[in-house]
């Protein structure tokens, strides 16, 4: 027993030759309600605090920039550098897909870095705004996956297996509705909560963390049910890339902690 793929066309408007795709959409939706979202809760760190918004409003072109950059850079170099270092071209090619999550990921952390250091604001509360607000992104950006039927999920018999148009005549997980409900759905869920706290806030980068390792996590476990890309396959551990990319996540979100609690518990002696 499985279900069908809703025949969607990825294709959401078409006038003449120009094609407005889900996907960019998605992408268009998820930056502009992140960006509405972080003017909403900027408040709860008073109204003088920086970032304000027009240092949000400014920020958001490089973040932007960030994304795409650090996202097509990610999945050139974590995913298909042998097939890219043969066709060089083919790196500008963009419309046929080819984005990593992980790539983007460092790619906005060397915006805040640079924007930061050029306008004299806090660093790791820029980061902790873009946390909270992340979550809003990643959920439209995977349920752009779905209609797009691509980073589907492995063969499975339970009863919500759909056949996906490109991924043979098995049943397979709809991988990328699990990552809209984990990654998108919960995380925002975690991260609203913990930011009401002022303890939480009060620890600049602490959302941040959060948000780095809720999401490292959840991509670990949904990597279980999740295809892999053909090219890569399994490692001889058994791991996938996206998991591997996550542990390096993980270690990086403890890391941060540490730090972060450090800095914070040196702060609170000295007053």
């Amino acid at each position: 027993m499985s279900l069908e793929f809703p025949q969607i066309d990825p294709v959401a408007l078409a006038i003449g030759p120009v094609q407005i795709r889900w996907y960019a959409l998605a992408y268009i939706t998820g930056v502009l309600l992140g960006w509405f979202y972080i003017k909403k809760i900027l408040g709860r760190y008073g109204e003088d605090a920086r970032p304000n918004k027009s240092d949000i409003d400014d920020f958001m072109n490089w973040a932007i920039v960030g994304i795409i950059l650090g996202g097509r850079l990610g999945y050139i170099i974590f995913y298909n550098l042998s097939y890219y270092l043969s066709n060089p071209l083919k790196i500008f090619h963009v419309w046929e897909g080819g984005m990593s999550f992980h790539g983007g990921f460092l790619g906005v952390v060397v915006a805040i870095i640079m924007f930061s250091k050029k306008n004299d604001i806090n660093m790791f509360r820029l980061a902790d705004l873009l946390a909270c607000a992340a979550p809003i992104g990643l959920f439209f950006g995977r349920i752009a996956n779905f209609i797009n039927a691509e980073l589907y999920g492995r063969v499975t018999d339970a009863p919500w297996g759909i056949v996906f148009p490109n991924g043979g005549d098995q049943p397979r997980h709809p991988s990328q509705l699990y990552e809209a409900f984990l990654e998108g759905a919960v995380l925002f869920l975690v991260l609203y909560v913990c930011s009401r706290f002022d303890a939480v806030r009060k620890r600049s980068g602490l959302l941040a963390v959060i948000f780095i390792g809720g999401y490292a996590v959840s991509r670990f476990i949904i990597e279980f049910f999740r295809e892999p890309d053909a090219h890569l396959g399994y490692f001889a551990s058994g791991a996938t890339m996206g998991q591997i990319l996550s542990m390096g996540m993980i270690a990086g979100a403890l890391l941060l902690m540490v730090i972060i609690l450090r800095v914070h518990k040196k702060k609170n002696v000295k007053t």
